[in-house]
């Protein structure tokens, strides 16, 4: 059911919404993403004002309710895409909620490190593939819709993350694809060892003291299990490492997200483990060495 709100009024609001902006530090796309997401407007109209040559706008909610929004975004920046409950990722929309880490853009580039290691090894095409930490399902998903012929594994602590991930993997069709188990990392699937090609993670990395410093809309609004990586960030890194060749076949890889400035010391804990080589790092887009993926034996 859509609710009709006066294009002028709505118009009106937009434009003063807009004005104030660089004071409060927030940028034109995210109110044009809130308009755009829950009315019929596109970000065309709203740079054409195109709204002005209708009557009405069709809108999924009331212009009250649209204010206050934009009001918790503004004024309590709490994150747009918890207000509006959806994140676009890759060419998926996923819900969200304060549940569930926002997946971030630079993690898309983890789909696409492991879609080039299947081309380099193509029998992991149609292999066990197991995502630790999944939050809101996003490397899962995006595993399955890259890898249509392989079997991913989900694991995450928090059973409203779970819930939130499989809501996910549901309206997005890929139910039959993906395995979901509840529980701190492997140990809901102890009886799953040497039974995965690739494990994938995107764990809590960032150090305690730097979480707290983070800006508002982070550490006020998104859980910090995902995010807490303890003192020097690497808490969660340092087990995953030490735990993984128990459930890697031989030759078979690790591959994982970790902070900018990690990357010499995750490839020493990678090498002075003894299971790993072929240890390299992969940048983001930003040119920061984000991801680390070293091959178990």
């Amino acid at each position: 059911m859509s609710i009709l709100i006066s294009s002028e009024v709505l118009l009106n609001w937009y434009q003063q919404a807009k004005k104030k902006l660089i004071i409060e530090d927030i940028s034109l796309f995210e109110l044009e993403y809130l308009l755009t997401e829950l009315t019929e407007l596109t970000s065309l109209d709203l740079r054409l004002n195109y709204s002005s040559q209708k009557t009405y706008i069709n809108s999924k909610i009331s212009l009250a309710e649209l204010q206050n929004l934009w009001y918790l975004r503004v004024k309590k920046r709490c994150p747009i895409q918890y207000l509006i409950g959806e994140c676009h990722w890759r060419n998926f929309t996923l819900k969200v909620t304060p549940d569930v880490l926002i997946p971030r853009p630079e993690t898309e580039l983890m789909i696409d490190l492991a879609l080039q290691l299947t081309l380099k090894y193509p029998p992991l095409q149609s292999a066990n593939w197991l995502d630790l930490g999944t939050g809101s399902g996003a490397i899962a998903i995006g595993l399955a819709d890259v890898l249509p012929l392989a079997t991913i594994y989900a694991v995450d602590k928090s059973e409203k993350a779970l819930k939130i991930a499989q809501e996910n993997t549901i309206n997005l069709g890929y139910k039959s694809r993906i395995k979901f188990y509840h529980g701190s990392w492997f140990n809901p699937i102890n009886e799953l060892k040497n039974s995965f090609s690739v494990i994938i993670s995107n764990p809590p990395y960032i150090p305690s003291k730097m979480v707290l410093e983070l800006q508002p809309e982070v550490v006020n609004y998104e859980p910090k299990i995902a995010l807490d990586g303890g003192e020097d960030g690497l808490n969660e890194i340092r087990y995953l490492i030490k735990n993984a060749p128990h459930f890697l076949k031989n030759n078979s890889f690790l591959l994982l997200e970790i902070m900018a400035n990690q990357d010499d010391i995750v490839k020493d804990l990678l090498t002075k483990n003894g299971s790993y080589t072929n240890i390299n790092t992969y940048k983001d887009l930003e040119g920061i060495d984000r991801f680390v993926m070293a091959q178990c034996h």
